[in-house]
């Protein structure tokens, strides 16, 4: 093993010669089966194992589920013509629960290969992890699996495989027109004459490409008689997986040079023309250093172990750097080179290179590690959709209580996905996650890997607040003293501007100095006017606040308590405490005291969230509930029960399609009627059916439990059960 780490750590000093790439697909089309056979041609695992060792799935869970749910990072080194590559690999997971990991990972690479069935073709996880790879400007290539389906079981002669395959492929390109940057869009297309798409079975280790089929001889013809006489083992002698596809990875995939001058602007706001800015295009070792934390793993011996990117400078043992967003120093103790559930010490790692480091105490991923303390941090990273389903969770013993609350910290830090709060009014502890899976999976490793006793609740829906329209007149709201008063209005944003929200063109934060230019171009592009644009003050939550006073000296003075109190009730809307969307609040007016002891924080904080509360109570506040856009699939045979299963759960159907004896059913079902579905939809199925998300929106409660659900919600909280009058 010392011997590979000195091959990578020769390798890694020259960028040219390094590719960082994901493997992202759909659940089930197997992507752990295919992560195995790379590993193996790499010569890191033996062949015997491929496909059952499931190397880079080693939490307990992941074997016992059958599926990934954590990334895993390892580097390998793979020759072509005799010139040796790094390639830096993080295998994410399929399961839509587990997206935040994707997205993640997807920060750290260049380059990402997308599985496709080559019987199911693209489904919603594809779509979405694509959707994912290209917003942080990752190349694709593209591998269909599981061929030996196409000879096996549906006995399609080469004309029809041929036609399936080419499917296939004008679909995958058709979504990357539709999602890429139009840059990117025709570029980015993949292409089977030109090897950026490889076709082959990961269960049976084989793979081809127009590249290999051209210097090999092999073709389709030698598959398909393979099959047909039952001798395919021999495949992967003859046209290996790993050296099929890792040669077009290092054909198709940009090198850190030729990817940091496109994805680094899309990744960090700062000045590309600064020494840092610089630094960072041209992957300088000699540069700062600057590191991407994209994900931790909380070591029982080792402490917290940071995986992530490093985009400048050389990281070595014991430099010193700075957290920047947690504003706080430490000292790098360990760097590593990651290798799928172990990790190899070295000395240190050039920039260019997914590396490890750990020492890094009060970091979160998407934290930026660096040793300019002033430098800008990178865009945060966003989640594909919210957290919908909470429990409460509490230690089964009281005695436990702080180590409870240490857990709940390692939890997400491991999961950011996973979001805990703490309900002041009961003193309850919260845990938010992406479903039902997500949730148990976290119970579970908090009990067996963190060795903690815990009991938490039935899972409840995370619901959101918004308003209809404006509200009737200036809602005051007064300080304590009586000596502030602040005016508010509020009404709902533009269906433009939402839209703008659900693609995350607009800048989230405080608005600075800096940024603000671009903030004012994308709000008047989505419909704000240009005068009302300036006056924006503060982005969150898919909300907007304006300052529209005129000629009032202090109000800058107490801008921040404004901005601290919006936060606040967009956090806990009016209604049942439930975060708000879709909200523009203005404050139209302040009447100050001149002297600054009288309008601290303990005077500003209750009038601007009573002024706030009361504008929004007079604008017909409501409920949002979490919608699911779903896909079953099962034997047409099922279509009925599939029909009534979405009936019975306030659901609507919205389209139904069948390819040979299995059915495509498209519904939009409420978040809230969707406990227990996947065991009801296994036994309205026989077993043989499943689901997947698509898509996730809130759209507004039915009005007929408006007023259940608010009552239920705040009774849950141990707030009046009556909704708040609008006086």
């Amino acid at each position: 093993m010392a011997k590979m780490t000195d091959r990578v750590l020769g390798l890694a000093s020259n960028p040219q010669q390094i590719r960082n790439i994901a493997i992202c697909a759909h659940i089930d089309h197997g992507k752990t089966t295919f992560s195995d056979n790379l590993l193996s041609g790499a010569g890191m695992m033996s062949e015997e194992l491929a496909g059952q060792a499931r190397q880079l799935d080693f939490h307990d869970d992941e074997a016992q589920r059958g599926i990934t749910i954590d990334s895993a990072a390892v580097s390998m080194v793979h020759a072509v013509k005799g010139k040796e590559f790094l390639v830096n690999l993080i295998d994410t997971p399929g399961h839509v629960d587990f997206g935040g990991d994707v997205s993640r990972a997807m920060r750290a690479v260049d380059g990402c290969i997308v599985l496709v069935d080559s019987v199911e073709g693209i489904m919603p996880q594809t779509e979405t992890v694509l959707r994912q790879a290209l917003k942080e400007r990752v190349k694709p290539i593209l591998f269909i699996n599981k061929a030996d389906r196409l000879v096996k079981e549906l006995k399609l002669n080469p004309a029809q495989i041929q036609e399936r395959l080419t499917k296939i492929i004008i679909n995958v390109n058709r979504k990357i027109k539709d999602i890429a940057e139009e840059r990117f869009a025709e570029k980015w297309c993949v292409d089977f004459m030109d090897g950026s798409v490889c076709i082959g079975s990961a269960i049976h280790n084989w793979a081809l490409s127009a590249d290999f089929m051209k210097e090999r001889g092999v073709n389709f013809k030698n598959i398909i008689d393979a099959y047909e006489s039952g001798e395919y083992k021999p495949l992967a002698k003859l046209a290996p997986l790993h050296e099929v596809v890792l040669n077009a990875v290092v054909k198709h995939h940009p090198t850190p040079l030729e990817a940091a001058p496109y994805k680094v602007p899309k990744i960090w706001p700062g000045d590309m023309e600064s020494p840092v800015g610089k630094s960072l295009a041209t992957c300088d070792p000699k540069g700062p250093v600057v590191f991407i934390i994209t994900k931790m793993v909380i070591d029982p011996q080792a402490g917290e172990i940071c995986y992530g990117r490093l985009f400048s400078g050389t990281i070595k043992k014991g430099d010193q750097i700075r957290l920047i967003r947690a504003k706080q120093d430490a000292r790098v103790q360990q760097v590593f080179v990651p290798n799928g559930a172990k990790r190899d010490i070295v000395d240190a790692i050039p920039a260019g290179n997914i590396c490890v480091i750990s020492g890094m105490r009060g970091a979160y991923p998407g934290e930026t590690v660096t040793n300019e303390p002033d430098m800008e941090p990178f865009i945060e990273l966003l989640q594909m959709f919210d957290p919908v389903i909470t429990k409460a969770i509490e230690a089964a013993r009281p005695s436990d209580l702080p180590r409870l609350v240490e857990v709940l910290v390692q939890v997400t830090k491991e999961d950011p996905s996973i979001k805990i709060q703490i309900n002041q009014e009961t003193g309850e502890h919260l845990m938010s996650g992406m479903g039902e899976l997500h949730l148990e999976i976290i119970e579970n490793r908090i009990k067996t890997e963190k060795h903690l006793e815990i009991k938490t609740s039935a899972p409840v829906v995370v619901y959101r607040e918004s308003i209809m329209g404006k509200s009737t007149d200036d809602a005051e709201g007064k300080s304590p003293n009586k000596h502030n008063r602040l005016y508010f209005r509020s009404e709902v944003l533009k269906p433009s501007i939402v839209a703008a929200f659900k693609e995350g063109a607009i800048p989230i934060g405080r608005v600075k100095k800096k940024t603000e230019q671009d903030l004012w171009a994308v709000l008047e592009e989505a419909g704000m006017e240009s005068k009302m644009t300036r006056q924006v003050r503060h982005v969150f939550n898919g909300n907007i606040l304006i300052d529209a006073t005129r000629g009032i000296v202090q109000i800058g003075e107490i801008q921040e308590l404004v901005n601290d109190m919006f936060e606040d009730v967009m956090m806990k809307g009016p209604v049942a405490g439930e975060p708000c969307q879709n909200v523009l609040v203005i404050l139209t007016d302040a009447k100050l005291h001149e002297d600054s002891i009288h309008r601290g924080p303990a005077q500003m904080y209750p009038a601007v969230r009573e002024g706030i509360r009361a504008a929004m109570k007079t604008a017909r506040p409501f409920l949002l509930e979490p919608v699911q856009t779903l896909l079953f699939e099962a034997p047409e045979e099922f279509m009925g029960e599939i029909s009534k299963l979405v009936s019975n759960k306030r659901g609507q159907l919205l389209d139904m399609q069948q390819e040979g004896t299995i059915i495509q059913v498209k519904a939009r079902m409420p978040v809230g009627e969707m406990f227990g579905l996947s065991n009801q939809l296994r036994s309205a199925t026989g077993g043989r059916g499943s689901s997947s998300v698509v898509d996730q929106n809130y759209e507004r409660l039915p009005e007929e439990l408006q007023a259940k659900i608010t009552n239920q919600i705040r009774s849950r909280k141990g707030l009046k059960e009556d909704v708040p009058s609008e006086d």
